[in-house]
């Protein structure tokens, strides 16, 4: 490093200096709608890693899982023993659609999801509502991606946070949302033959 220490910390004063004049301007606060999509890892669970925010922050929230049905997880095993009061779970789910091989089961159980959803989310009592795997219901058609949408844009109270998961977002929701990330696929030991492991994918 070439840099001496005064020419550092000189540097580093412009840098907080333009910095802080940019936060400055940032004064709006609101519930934003967020989209967690991608072919790779960690969709969920950095959704659920604001959903424990959440909680450790003593904030009400909610999650309704669409496509995941009765297997242990941990995070869902977590909040149902220790943070049921702050957390309300539910998982509507009965597995992923290739295992179920009945769409018109897949179908209910998803416009039953939804149709919880919209009450956890209209419960202003609720900052956060995560909709897990959403996006796989909602690729497969078993909702209609205009109903989720207008009711977003019209219902969702203004405070209110909803975090929406799954591959393969549709164009319309990424346009209606206010953050989205893709998550990379870039490398994934189950390629190599390696299963999901407690503790990393459950």
């Amino acid at each position: 490093m070439t840099d001496d220490p005064e020419r550092h910390a000189m540097k580093m004063a412009r840098k907080k200096a333009s910095r802080d004049k940019i936060m400055a301007t940032k004064t709006d606060e609101k519930g934003l709608i967020i989209v967690h999509t991608g072919k790779g890892k960690g969709k969920s669970t950095a959704a659920f890693g604001m959903i424990f925010r959440h909680i450790a922050h003593g904030m009400p929230c909610a999650v309704v899982q669409f496509i995941k049905g009765g297997m242990s997880t941990g995070e869902r095993d977590m909040i149902l023993a220790r943070f049921s009061d702050l957390c309300d779970f539910h998982t509507m789910g009965e597995g992923f659609t290739w295992e179920t091989q009945d769409r018109t089961r897949d179908m209910e159980m998803a416009r039953a999801a939804w149709e919880k959803a919209k009450e956890l989310i209209r419960d202003e009592r609720n900052s956060m509502v995560l909709l897990d795997e959403i996006n796989i219901a909602l690729r497969y058609d078993y909702i209609p991606i205009e109903e989720v949408l207008e009711f977003l844009a019209t219902e969702k109270p203004h405070m209110t946070h909803v975090v929406l998961t799954g591959r393969n977002a549709k164009p319309e929701l990424i346009e209606l949302a206010d953050m989205v990330t893709e998550m990379e696929l870039v490398k994934h030991p189950f390629r190599s033959g390696v299963k999901a492991q407690k503790g990393v994918e459950f």
